[in-house]
């Protein structure tokens, strides 16, 4: 008996068929790896750029604190609290993303150097007691750690991918400039 055309098309079809689904689920899973990585990565960056606001913000909480002992503890203890997750999200930044690491160390710089000279004046400043003075009438200059944040997520961006075809992103004014009309 001799092979014909009609039995090697029917071996050849159901090979080639296992073939393009294993080669089809094996794109699908290596697809939702880098959609997984990618979505954890965005994930750590936000979560390391909300220690660097939770940060910036003590200054306000400071200022309006209450003259209680248990409020300076606990306002100390959420500094503590912040340093530690700096450290954290450096270190994890470092290890997932160095390129992303050394621009948030350079954001976590110079978040201490201007927002930490705000936090001694703050606690300097007298208590306010009064609801109608917890406005505060002078906001805290960011520029540095605003110019800083700006710099670390473009490189947060790139590492994402998206430093070819950059999204279109309103930027929000600080809280020492007006509002743009």
């Amino acid at each position: 008996m001799t092979w014909t055309a009609a039995q090697t098309a029917a071996v050849i079809v159901p090979v080639i068929a296992i073939l393009g689904a294993a080669l089809t689920a094996l794109l699908t899973y290596g697809l939702n790896q880098r959609g997984a990585r990618r979505e954890r990565r965005a994930r750590a960056f936000g979560e390391a750029l909300a220690v660097i606001e939770d940060y910036a913000e003590m200054p306000y909480r400071i200022r309006r604190r209450t003259g209680t002992v248990e409020v300076r503890r606990e306002l100390t203890e959420e500094v503590s609290r912040i340093y530690s997750r700096l450290a954290f999200h450096q270190a994890l930044l470092d290890i997932e993303a160095p390129a992303v690491g050394a621009a948030y160390r350079l954001l976590a710089t110079e978040a201490k150097a201007e927002v930490g000279v705000q936090m001694k004046t703050a606690w300097q400043k007298p208590l306010r007691t009064t609801d109608a003075e917890m406005n505060l009438e002078q906001h805290y200059d960011r520029r540095r750690v605003d110019a800083a944040r700006d710099r670390c997520v473009r490189t947060m961006r790139a590492a994402l991918g998206q430093g070819r075809f950059p999204l279109p992103v309103k930027r929000l004014p600080s809280r020492d400039e007006p509002p743009r009309t």
